[in-house]
């Protein structure tokens, strides 16, 4: 692999193919993308945030005697409601034991148990299968990517590039548009893999980081890919809640080992559920806010008292570490939780082998839509859903050209802030995109009603007309540019502003229309599943309009 100064723009030519995100399922895809190809990763962040990184609790796949791959995916079509893909469910969990043994050829190192692999339980899991390394796994996971990908021939890594927009010529998507330094360009691709993450960070309460906005959503969308099932959002149970603080995630196998919720006067707020405080997430996060409703609480309790000092100390040093950040002691004393945004079970829509309806884009990871997760993810399915479909890659058949018209080479013309923003000041985009979350959270969270998000989306509506006065959308459409000093931020912003709107809109509109509850969406105007909504909701950019399909 080659790196390059960040102030140098990427050098104008072709390549076979552009990988965009670099967490875990940008990684995979570089690893299996076949030797011969040359590979342009792009990360728009020049460090290494991702929710990858974030992930604690581990990988789930079937690795004891005592465990099976039908009961692994039982347990998936369980927690999914009656939408997970059958065809996709079984192929994660036969190929999910093959990708563990993958990860420890490229030096994975999962905790163990004397000679064989340690396990944990993790909710609606009927076995011990999640692997892990300590609470850190998603950390550990991208660490050995990283260092795997960095020998990779043929591939560069290009750190702090935005992608703007996907090129689409003769129906096909052909490249990137790409804003790296002060430079605004196009890059030719035979193909491009959209590795971008979730979108938790739309609302205001949530585990992840800033980056996770939907903006793999909102590219495709934009060039014409069909979206799917963008109203099951998953919400954690158990983010650290402190006022001042920002979201962490309390890992599920806090209580897989033993740890239970309990409400200010010691009452249990999961007891009516049958699997209690393992139950699947959407329930357990319902009954919290239930529960926090009835007592007019911000937060309920999470006690480890019931799991062993040592053992504690051993698998959760970075919840503790983090909870003595902010002056709590998780080993004498409860602590403060609460729902938080986690987990996009939608998003691009794919077929088995990660292709979307757009020729030349694949998804891979949480911005895809795979159909594995149905309406609510397994716990730890995540990060072996990168893997297993990154590996899809490996065959990927290539055009022996994108069908591009080459781009001509012309002097860049200069463009100032004062250009875009038009007399805004980047505080007040910020204070925008901050109301849009609070927004989203309010009218989209745990608890949705067509009231709440009808008046969500007019107010979104009259957010995209006034986004429509800036120049923006016409800087874009330019072609090459040169930024002037200071205008990268302001473009950022505004880019950031105008994903999120579109991507909320979206995620709303699924919302309203799927007229039941299912999963990760409920809906108190229409709290019970529906048989004739066992089926999936998609968004297809052509049309224009919603259509319902069963996947096959």
């Amino acid at each position: 692999m080659t790196t390059k100064p960040h102030h140098q723009p990427i050098a104008p030519g072709s390549w076979d193919v552009v990988v965009i995100g670099a967490g875990a399922a940008g990684l995979m895809t570089c690893l299996e993308l076949p030797e011969h190809l040359s590979v342009l990763l792009l990360n728009r962040n020049t460090g290494r945030r991702s929710s990858s990184r974030w992930a604690q609790g581990g990988i789930a796949a079937v690795t004891r005697p005592d465990d099976s791959v039908t009961s692994h995916a039982e347990d998936t079509r369980r927690a999914g409601n009656a939408l997970c893909d059958e065809d996709a469910v079984e192929l994660l969990v036969e190929e999910a034991p093959k990708a563990v043994d993958r990860l420890q050829r490229l030096g994975m190192a999962f905790d163990r148990d004397g000679d064989r692999l340690a396990t944990t339980l993790e909710a609606a899991h009927s076995h011990r299968r999640v692997l892990h390394v300590q609470d850190r796994t998603g950390l550990a996971l991208v660490d050995v990517l990283r260092e795997r990908v960095e020998h990779r021939r043929g591939l560069l890594h290009r750190r702090g590039v935005r992608v703007t927009r996907l090129l689409v010529q003769h129906g096909c998507c052909c490249g990137v548009q790409v804003l790296d330094g002060p430079h605004l360009q196009e890059i030719q691709a035979r193909a491009v893999v959209l590795a971008t993450g979730g979108g938790g960070h739309l609302f205001a309460n949530t585990t992840n980081p800033a980056q996770a906005c939907g903006e793999g959503i909102a590219l495709a969308w934009e060039a014409g890919a069909s979206v799917e099932d963008l109203e099951f959002v998953q919400f954690h149970p158990t983010a650290l809640r402190l006022d001042d603080a920002p979201c962490f995630l309390i890992s599920e196998a806090v209580r897989g080992e033993g740890g239970v919720l309990v409400d200010a006067r010691g009452g249990s707020p999961v007891g009516h559920l049958p699997l209690r405080d393992l139950a699947p997430r959407d329930q357990v996060s319902r009954a919290l806010m239930q529960r926090m409703q009835e007592q007019e609480a911000d937060q309920m309790w999470l006690d480890f008292a019931a799991i062993p000092r040592d053992k504690v100390e051993a698998r959760f040093p970075t919840i503790l570490e983090r909870c003595d950040e902010f002056g709590l002691n998780p080993l004498e004393h409860p602590i403060p939780v609460a729902p938080a945004a986690h987990y996009w079970m939608g998003g691009v829509a794919t077929d088995l082998q990660a292709a979307t309806d757009l020729p030349g884009l694949y998804a891979v990871g949480e911005a895809a839509c795979t159909g594995v997760h149905g309406a609510n993810r397994l716990a730890s399915n995540s990060l072996m859903e990168c893997l297993v479909f990154a590996h899809r890659l490996a065959d990927i058949d290539l055009s022996p050209s994108s069908g591009a018209t080459p781009l001509p080479v012309e002097p860049e013309p200069e463009l100032r802030s004062e250009a875009l923003m038009n007399g805004v000041t980047s505080g007040e985009l910020m204070e925008r995109i901050e109301h849009l979350r609070l927004l989203c959270w309010k009218r989209a969270g745990v608890d949705r009603s067509v009231h709440g998000m009808t008046t969500a989306l007019l107010d979104i509506n009259t957010q995209q007309q006034w986004l429509q006065s800036q120049p923006l959308l016409n800087a874009l459409q330019q072609g090459p540019l040169q930024l002037a000093d200071g205008t990268r931020r302001d473009l950022n912003l505004l880019l950031d502003y105008r994903h999120r709107l579109l991507t909320s809109r979206l995620m709303l509109e699924a919302c309203l229309f799927r007229q039941e509850s299912r999963g990760g969406h409920f809906r108190s105007d229409a709290p019970a599943p529906l048989p004739q909504w066992q089926c999936h909701s998609r968004q297809n950019r052509a049309r224009g309009l919603h259509t319902r399909a069963v996947r096959r």
